[in-house]
């Protein structure tokens, strides 16, 4: 390969990159914009030629040409929760990795805020939509299906046969957070929920009741305080659970949030975990780990889902033809620590009847 020296990044053009490579410019174009269909050894000349010579490829005409944007959408209920903002961070660095640029819309739990994401796909200025709501945004009476892009739900599940699903075992913790409460001693279980009208929500509740009913107790052993996943949900069930004359000693709490929120409030009141009452909460965020006593909790995958999710998404965007739609579920890990322990009449030595 000849040394030629480049005076101008700016004035470097394709053709140059050609000449330098010694190929034609088509192969050049082909080796940027699709590279797997071109042999390993021409693609090492021209990347080589690329990198001495400084060349930029003009995206914007690449783009053009392809019809394509290199941007996803994630849509996201709620930044400011913690999950979200791991599982965007998988997401973001499969993305990356492949060339693509996310653009995250944020709901900030309004439906009123779904149209311009809705237009956004409808005006084809992305190329694919990872949706983290449980439902596909609607304006009106469109919805963004109607766009015709690739769409992956991630986090909670869409009961759509054409979305794949990227989300975790949700009902089974929950029934094994059951089991694990009755295994030490517990016979009267509290329940701080999330959304009600969320799938995840909906979908832990029916695991907690399962696990109720296995451990041979029913819906009058459960107290539930209803909610938000937020910290406040988990403040106004421990107000409720104070004013109460005959308490739960098993608590399980939809989200971290909420365990977080109902642990330090009941602790302001002078109860202790875990030896009065003992909580169960469910993500294993970061915060989790640095409360007093740390949180036992179910840790999702969170940056995993995140990728798993993104690499779907980007096989679908690629075109790659798949046996079915992919549906995933991830196992969760129960991490055991400092907010459980065995029931206050067990630990007092009473004969535990249930």
């Amino acid at each position: 390969m000849s040394r030629q020296r480049w005076h101008s990044v700016k004035d470097i053009r394709i053709a140059d990159v050609a000449r330098l490579a010694g190929v034609s410019t088509a192969t050049v174009s082909r080796v940027l914009s699709d590279p797997d269909k071109v042999r390993q050894k021409t693609c090492d000349l021209v990347m080589e030629a690329v990198r001495r010579s400084g060349y930029t490829p003009d995206r914007t005409a690449q783009n053009l040409r392809t019809r394509r944007t290199m941007n996803v959408l994630v849509v996201a209920p709620r930044l400011t929760n913690p999950v979200f903002a791991q599982v965007l961070r998988g997401v973001d660095d499969e993305l990356t990795r492949c060339g693509y640029g996310i653009i995250v819309g944020n709901l900030d739990n309004q439906r009123e805020r779904e149209p311009r994401y809705v237009a956004l796909a409808l005006s084809r200025q992305i190329d694919g939509v990872l949706l983290l709501t449980g439902h596909v945004p609607q304006d009106g009476d469109r919805n963004m299906k109607e766009a015709g892009l690739p769409i992956v739900a991630m986090c909670a599940a869409i009961d759509d046969p054409s979305i794949p699903n990227v989300v975790v075992q949700d009902r089974e913790a929950a029934r094994q957070a059951v089991e694990y409460l009755v295994r030490l001693g517990h016979r009267r279980f509290g329940y701080i929920s999330g959304t009600p009208t969320s799938i995840i929500e909906v979908e832990r509740y029916a695991g907690f009741v399962e696990g109720v009913a296995a451990g041979g107790f029913s819906q009058r052993d459960i107290v539930r305080w209803e909610g938000a996943f937020v910290f406040a949900t988990g403040v106004a069930a421990a107000e409720a659970f104070l004013r109460l004359k005959k308490r739960p000693t098993g608590v399980f709490a939809a989200c971290d949030e909420s365990a977080i929120g109902f642990v330090k409030t009941v602790q302001a009141a002078g109860i202790r975990i875990p030896q009065d009452v003992s909580v169960i909460g469910f993500d294993g965020i970061e915060v989790s780990d640095y409360i007093e006593p740390p949180l036992t909790t179910f840790r999702q995958p969170m940056y995993d889902m995140g990728r798993a999710g993104a690499q779907i998404l980007l096989n679908m965007m690629q075109g790659e033809a798949a046996t079915g739609i992919p549906n995933v579920r991830m196992p969760l890990r129960l991490l055991e620590r400092g907010t459980t322990s065995v029931a206050p009449s067990r630990a007092r030595g009473l004969k535990v009847v249930a």
